[in-house]
């Protein structure tokens, strides 16, 4: 058993380093608070090819898998960027290279995968619902047959980055959930070009105002009578569950790496200050009640990067990888929301102050216990499909 990281990775690790070393945690307060996509970071990212990484050599990519791209993510949000980093690589990176260059036909690796290299092309991913929330088979969009097209209508939520986005990848109910036997069928996923519908009237979004994580808008999505070629299905008609779980493990392998950087981030916030503030004569990293929960954090980011590791390598190797998945999000989570709350309580009353940032920290780590799955849907999948208890539905 190996645990040294591949050169690859190791090479990810140095560029993407490299490149953050230009921009400290400042620049990331400034995008937070002026709700602005990373344009320069997301240039320099583009430009070294570190967005490639999932594509294949033939479309212009480096060749590697998510194990690369859970190394960048977890590089990028420990450089400071923290819940910032999770959708500069979970939108284009994962969604879009990594879903096409496993389930996209020839026609559409062809045709997306070069500019996905590049950044020139983005994507999107629309699964959640108003009323399905985390019962993803209990989605309504429909998607029904007409001629060569498919003619879609429905609402999604929470769906990130569709202001960016040239493509999205929708997922709708070919086969409606009541009729569906079993219920993990009649799912069907579709690329829709973005500009194309918001022009035709088709598709339109709102943005929903949020605590954290403002350099991406998340949008209301709303699909009335949107037109899809037929060729536009990613993988098979009905089928679109094994697309689904191809999509949904990786988000949250890569959420998972960006809350282990936010935990980094948040610690090393944390030990600076406990380092420098004076309080009785003695720096208060001196006290145990601070120290302490400090150390305890730092075992937690090693468990946790472990099964982040572990979780991405299973996903390559096309081993099941959704109870690391699950764990490596379960943990992470954890772990970074207790490094956030003992960077708070390290600093005191200065975490309030916008001038740390601490604030954006606790936002950024709050929200991966319920987002894109709840801690208690992670836990009972682990209750139910790993143990064996009964259901409780």
């Amino acid at each position: 058993m190996d645990f040294t990281l591949p050169e690859s990775a190791q090479a990810v690790q140095r560029g993407i380093a490299d490149i953050c070393s230009r921009y400290d945690l400042g620049y990331w307060q400034r995008c937070e608070s002026e709700k602005k996509w990373p344009e320069e970071v997301w240039a320099e990212l583009a430009k070294g090819g570190w967005l490639g990484l999932a594509v294949p050599e033939e479309y212009g990519g480096g060749g590697q898998g998510l194990l690369e791209l859970a190394v960048a993510t977890e590089t990028l949000s420990a450089s400071g960027a923290a819940g910032g980093a999770a959708f500069t690589y979970v939108l284009t990176p994962g969604f879009g290279a990594l879903t096409l260059a496993r389930h996209g036909s020839a026609e559409q690796r062809a045709e997306l995968l070069p500019g996905l290299a590049t950044g020139e092309v983005e994507t999107c991913f629309a699964l959640t619902e108003p009323d399905a929330g985390s019962n993803s088979l209990a989605i309504t969009t429909s998607a029904r047959r007409d001629g060569g097209d498919y003619v879609v209508n429905g609402q999604k939520i929470w769906i990130t980055g569709v202001q960016r986005a040239t493509w999205m990848l929708l997922v709708t109910r070919t086969v409606p959930a009541a009729e569906a036997s079993p219920r993990t069928d009649g799912l069907t996923v579709f690329l829709v070009n973005v500009p194309e519908a918001v022009a035709a009237g088709r598709l339109s979004y709102r943005p929903i105002p949020k605590m954290g994580a403002n350099t991406t808008p998340s949008n209301m999505v709303f699909v009335d009578d949107l037109r899809v070629p037929a060729d536009r299905v990613v993988g098979e008609v009905d089928r679109g569950v094994a697309v689904l779980w191809d999509i949904l493990n990786p988000e949250r392998i890569l959420l998972a790496a960006s809350a282990l950087g936010t935990a980094e981030v948040a610690l090393r916030v944390a030990v600076g200050y406990a380092k420098e503030r004076e309080v009785f004569g003695r720096p208060i990293g001196a006290n145990q009640s601070i120290a302490f929960p400090l150390a305890q954090v730092k075992a937690k980011i090693e468990l946790a990067r472990l099964m982040i590791y572990k979780a991405a390598w299973c996903f390559d190797r096309r081993l099941p990888s959704g109870t690391e998945a699950n764990i490596a999000k379960l943990t992470a989570s954890q772990a970074a929301w207790e490094a956030a709350d003992a960077a708070f309580q390290t600093h005191g009353g200065m975490a309030y102050s916008l001038e740390y940032p601490v604030a954006r920290l606790l936002a950024d780590a709050r929200i991966g216990k319920v987002a894109p799955v709840t801690e208690e849907l992670l836990l009972n999948y682990l209750a139910t499909q790993v143990l064996g208890l009964p259901r409780s539905f």
